[in-house]
């Protein structure tokens, strides 16, 4: 009914070669697993957060193929009801309209954890929530596979621990990975602000001031976009990974011009 992220390559990247034998090498477990686990965490696009992390903290422990993520099956709900809404054969139509009805009580009974009122990753293998939020968990309803019944539960959390002064943490913990605090993240902060919009007008309105106003200030201090930006502390760049800060973005860019068209 679900999906992972899942790379079939069971060697070290070729790009990142001497970081991924490190961290194979401090893990002491099987190299060819570590490997797959590293590359699945790079195609998962959050390369690396500690929501793949077993212990939360050292990517040694990473175990990704274990995870069951909730913006990925949420971006797969939201496929597959396009499929079944634009298909003009009437049973492929009505296949993918089953297998979106599937996904989405899926994602509810398996990756929604009532305690935490958050979407959570799931670990399929321990069968059970890993208890590290971040805004994967705003995907659901960014993709609408979530509403009303939910999102009331999920805002106060977003206003008080996840909204930062220059607009969303990615997750709560700082760990020196990017995909986490204090680094916040152009695409994450449009599916921060389109899940709340509606629902929270005046929360949604201050992600967007707040990211836009951490964009200007950084513009105004180097004479560009970044890829990614310091939340927490607005006089520092952001971090941590396995590269320097990047120029531009396309996202960057896209975000920043798509927030200022709401105003």
């Amino acid at each position: 009914l679900m999906n992972r992220y899942y790379d079939a390559g069971d060697r070290p990247r070729a790009e990142s070669y001497r970081e991924d034998v490190l961290a194979i090498r401090e893990s002491g477990r099987d190299s060819q697993t570590v490997a797959r686990h590293l590359r699945s965490g790079a195609e998962s696009g959050w390369d690396y957060s500690a929501r793949w992390f077993a212990d939360g903290k050292n990517i040694s422990t990473i175990i990704t193929t274990d995870i069951i993520p909730p913006d990925l099956n949420s971006l797969l709900f939201e496929l597959e009801e396009l499929i079944a809404d634009l298909h003009p054969d009437t049973a492929i139509s009505n296949h993918f309209l089953d297998l979106a009805i599937d996904r989405e009580e899926a994602l509810h009974k398996y990756l929604w954890n009532p305690e935490t009122n958050w979407f959570e990753d799931y670990n399929w293998v321990e069968q059970k929530h890993t208890g590290y939020l971040t805004l994967a968990g705003l995907y659901p309803f960014f993709c609408v596979a979530a509403g009303l019944d939910k999102v009331g539960l999920v805002i106060p959390r977003v206003r008080e621990e996840f909204l930062a002064p220059g607009g969303l943490r990615t997750s709560l913990i700082d760990t020196d990975q990017q995909w986490d605090a204090p680094n916040g993240w152009p695409p994450l902060q449009w599916i921060g602000y389109q899940s709340i919009k509606g629902y929270d007008d005046e929360l949604a309105d201050e992600i967007r001031k707040r990211w836009m106003v951490n964009n200007e200030r950084v513009y105004a201090n180097v004479n560009k976009m970044v890829e990614k930006y310091n939340v927490e502390d607005i006089t520092l760049e952001a971090g941590g990974g396995e590269y320097p800060v990047q120029d531009g973005f396309g996202w960057s860019n896209g975000v920043y011009l798509r927030m200022a068209a709401e105003e």
